[in-house]
């Protein structure tokens, strides 16, 4: 073996202030494809990968941010908490479960409602952040999505909803299973009141959200690549006994099944959104001012 792979000194040790290392966060690799690309490009990507596609989950703020112009929105019922009716108690105390989940992302509860200006058009968004026991749907949940729906009849504006959940939150059992009443009722006068309501599935959207308003758009569209239906594939799997189709519950399955009208790249969300809720419009403001009839 040549003399230069043979390490003479023994015992070297590099001072940590003399180790070069690559900075944390400089760097994102996709999880399906695994090309490499600088996170300040995958960031303008909107966290897509820009060799396969793939969509990371990204937060509600995140939505925001990108959907909203100028990044200038209203938030609405930003401090809404979660009570314990129930009590319950399971490796720790519901409130002490919230608290730390409070503590640890920085959010109040699983989805966050806002209004502005999307390309120059009035919009009520909520949207569904899954890091938040994931996305689980409780009092809170229902209740800001029943408020926020409430805003956009009062206001006539079209209303967007962005699920991302497990479903709903056991930690409030029955009183989690009410929200998907509630929220149905509530977009059951949006629709009495001629106002648009468009929902996106994103990764996942399963169990009492699916079950509810997440599939009762005028127009049901979601992200590529998304997990979309109610009970999970293990479940199912093991409820039927047999093997599910590749592929299966994904957004591509379920549209080609009918459950979805069209999916929609991250990329070109703001883009699509404008052009459906434009198409929307005239028929917003005819069920909004019924013709009279003279004569």
């Amino acid at each position: 073996m040549s003399s230069w792979f043979k390490r003479k000194e023994k015992g070297i040790v590099t001072p940590t202030e003399q180790k070069k290392e690559t900075p944390d966060g400089l760097w994102y690799k996709c999880p399906e494809c695994k090309t490499v690309a600088t996170m300040a490009e995958h960031k303008r990507l909107l966290s897509t990968c820009g060799n396969c596609g793939h969509h990371d989950r990204i937060d509600a703020a995140d939505y925001f941010e990108f959907l909203f112009d100028n990044h200038q929105y209203q938030e609405l019922d930003a401090d809404m908490h979660s009570a314990d009716p129930l009590h319950f108690v399971d490796t720790k105390a519901y409130p002490q479960r919230v608290a730390a989940t409070e503590r640890s992302t920085g959010l109040k509860d699983a989805v966050r409602s806002a209004h502005g200006q999307m390309n120059g058009m009035g919009l009520v968004v909520a949207a569904m952040d899954f890091k938040f026991i994931g996305g689980s749907m409780g009092s809170v949940v229902g209740e800001k999505i029943a408020r926020a729906i409430d805003y956009a009849r009062q206001n006539r504006l079209p209303f967007l909803m962005i699920s991302r959940s497990g479903g709903a939150r056991m930690m409030e059992a029955g009183f989690s299973l009410m929200q998907m009443a509630k929220t149905s009722a509530k977009l059951a006068l949006l629709s009495e009141a001629g106002l648009p309501y468009i929902s996106l599935l994103t990764d996942p959207t399963t169990g009492g959200v699916t079950a509810s308003f997440a599939m009762l758009g005028d127009f049901n569209i979601a992200e590529p690549g998304a997990l979309i239906g109610f009970a999970g594939p293990r479940v199912i799997k093991e409820t039927i006994g047999k093997d599910l189709p590749k592929g299966f519950q994904s957004a591509e399955f379920v549209l080609e099944h009918g459950f979805l009208d069209f999916i929609v790249d991250r990329k070109e969300l703001k883009n699509k959104l404008t052009e459906l809720l434009t198409m929307l419009k005239p028929v917003e403001v005819a069920a909004a001012e019924p013709a009279t009839i003279t004569g």
